[in-house]
């Protein structure tokens, strides 16, 4: 027979290389975009590997194991978020109106959740099999925040001459509403828009000040 030799396997594509550091962020995003696109109970070494088009040594000498590798990940995107949730909270004014603030504290982060969906999906719950540790990491960030609403409800507060209200128990009511509304808009924006989102708002607040 003269047939023809078979050709070869084609070879398997490597990422290039890259710095240690630029090397552990790649791992840390290859990481994230597994957990936000398949959860938590899909993530493994191999699936980083494959992820990142490395080999899984390649993964080991940069984490010890898969538990660094999704501490780091779990730090990173806990101080990613907490990081622009306070932006958000700054760039949105002073709370000299209140309803000022929190309607462009809300508008603001509805922009903030579209832009970065990677982080923010995690931290709104919306990946599935999340363990007990994220949402123990979570649930201290979150602290983080409502101190800081705290503190402007109760300098709008003071600022108005009442009335008297429990600015602790309103933040927790505050964050509760503000990732709703976060997770709307990530989930059904065609059908809650930030246009809706806000006026309803609004609204609201419209109402509380009859």
């Amino acid at each position: 027979m003269t047939g023809r030799p078979p050709a070869p396997a084609p070879k398997r594509r490597y990422a290039p290389r890259l710095a240690p550091e630029q090397r552990r962020e790649h791992l840390l995003d290859c990481a994230l975009r597994i957990v936000v696109r398949d959860g938590y109970d899909r993530i493994s070494v191999g699936a980083i590997a494959k992820e990142a088009g490395v080999t899984r040594p390649v993964v080991y000498s940069v984490f010890d194991d898969l538990d660094a590798l999704m501490d780091a990940l779990l730090r990173r995107t806990r101080d990613r978020g907490l990081e622009q949730a306070l932006r958000v909270l700054a760039e949105a004014g002073g709370p000299e109106d209140l309803g000022a603030w929190l309607t462009a504290a809300f508008s603001r982060l509805i922009d903030q959740v579209r832009e970065d969906p990677y982080v923010w999906r995690p931290i709104l719950g919306l990946t599935h099999g999340a363990p007990v540790a994220v949402h123990q990491q979570l649930e201290q960030t979150r602290a983080v925040v409502r101190r800081h609403i705290a503190a402007g409800l109760r300098q709008a507060l003071d600022l108005r001459g009442g009335p008297d209200l429990d600015a602790e128990v309103l933040s927790h009511l505050v964050l509760v509403t503000a990732e709703e509304f976060g997770r709307l808009a990530l989930d059904d924006s065609a059908r809650f828009d930030k246009e809706r989102l806000v006026a309803a708002l609004r609204g609201l607040l419209a109402l509380a000040r009859r």
